[in-house]
């Protein structure tokens, strides 16, 4: 083989050799600008239409946190009006009891001797006024014959007005010793339930002894101490809600009283709500929630939508299909409702009304992270223009599920 032709295989190796190796290079370097391309594409969180709420005007209700006890507007405590030994008692706690019914007996063998005693005087001074009034008759008589002068006559006077005097005080006395033998009847004043015993057949009791305590559970009130500042927008008629102590559903009260004296120490004036019927309401249990003050309509977020970690609280609003953060300003806070759920409402400044804002339940995102809201057009009319709800203050929570966690990435080919 001539020398020109081995030279001229040899260029043509490399050459082939090359354009392969060029080849392989430019396949490397565009599957790696490819996947460089596919990190530099931002995820997109889908949420749904329960994960934002629009900022809208809606009605909120201020509230005023109270708490208190409950306590029977009707009681009543059966005391003993004599001295005796207690013979009987009919009724323990819990048992039912109505207005005129003997619950008990004190013993009356002492009052039945003070009330013979009482009679055998009144009919002694009745004796005495007898023969007053015939001597008295006779003087008369002497005196119109003149064997005695007028003042033997206003002597007999004068001792017929003592015997009449001395007969009506033993009288009295007679009433007296019977009305404390039929006070020994213990008897119920009010229609209610016996809440308390203190005594045991066999005791002796004094006058004013505490026998049995009464309730009546059909008018339950609760008693709860509103500081001055406060006080000022509290007034008969407002409605509260609250939450009892054993008892599931909150229960409706209304303000009914308020005290126009302060606490002594404290200063606190006491307010009296009325209950509204429930069962399950007794004596003494303990009660907690919040009094309507005041209802307006103003630019309100649910308070879980509103983020606090930060050293001023802002939102996360949807901005462009992007989540950004925004810092709002913050104002009264009360019950309202969203989308026609009792909620947890505040009035939120420094945003526009209409803007998307994303529910506490989502969690916490990157700022600028895009974002994707499902069934966008139902967003396009305020959400929550229903009227405000009743929850209780501090109960409520915020309506919505979690937020849908599926991301997608879309790699371009």
């Amino acid at each position: 083989m001539k020398r020109w032709m081995k030279w001229g295989v040899g260029v043509v190796v490399v050459l082939v050799i090359g354009g392969a190796v060029m080849r392989a290079l430019g396949a490397r370097k565009a599957s790696t600008a490819r996947a460089a391309a596919a990190l530099t594409v931002q995820p997109v969180l889908n949420l749904g239409a329960s994960d934002v709420v629009l900022l809208s005007t809606r009605p909120l209700t201020r509230t005023l946190s109270i708490s208190g006890g409950l306590k029977a507007v009707n009681t009543a405590i059966v005391k003993a009006k004599v001295s005796a030994e207690v013979k009987s008692l009919t009724v323990r706690e819990g048992d039912k009891v109505t207005a005129g019914q003997v619950i008990g007996q004190l013993d009356v063998s002492e009052l039945e001797l003070r009330l013979k005693q009482a009679e055998q005087t009144a009919a002694s001074s009745r004796a005495q006024l007898d023969i007053a009034k015939r001597a008295l008759v006779n003087n008369r008589a002497l005196v119109a014959q003149g064997f005695i002068s007028a003042t033997g006559l206003e002597t007999s006077i004068s001792n017929e007005a003592a015997a009449q005097a001395s007969y009506g005080a033993a009288s009295a006395a007679v009433d007296l010793a019977r009305k404390s033998r039929n006070d020994a009847h213990l008897v119920s004043p009010i229609t209610g339930t016996v809440s308390q015993r203190l005594v045991q057949p066999g005791e002796r009791v004094n006058i004013d002894a505490r026998l049995v305590e009464i309730v009546d559970l059909s008018k339950i009130e609760v008693e709860a101490a509103v500081a001055p500042e406060d006080v000022g927008s509290v007034a008969i008629g407002h409605n509260a809600s609250l939450r009892i102590d054993g008892i599931a559903d909150t229960v409706q009260a209304k303000v009914v009283r308020i005290n126009p004296s302060t606490q002594a120490g404290t200063r606190a004036v006491m307010v009296y709500l009325a209950l509204t019927p429930h069962p399950g309401l007794r004596q003494g249990l303990f009660a907690k929630g919040s009094i309507d003050v005041q209802q307006q309509n103003v630019l309100a977020a649910p308070l879980s939508a509103v983020r606090v970690d930060q050293a001023r609280p802002y939102v996360i609003a949807v901005i462009d299909g992007k989540a950004v953060q925004r810092p709002v300003t913050l104002g009264a806070r009360g019950n309202g409702a969203v989308d026609g759920r009792p909620d947890i409402l505040v009035e939120v400044g420094g945003l526009p009304e209409g803007t998307v804002l994303l529910r506490g339940s989502v969690g916490q995102l990157r700022d600028g992270t895009a974002v994707k809201v499902a069934a966008a057009d139902a967003l396009s009319a305020p959400a929550g223009a229903a009227s405000a709800g009743t929850a209780s203050a501090g109960t409520a929570s915020t309506p919505g599920r979690a937020a849908s966690a599926a991301v997608a990435a879309s790699t371009p080919r």
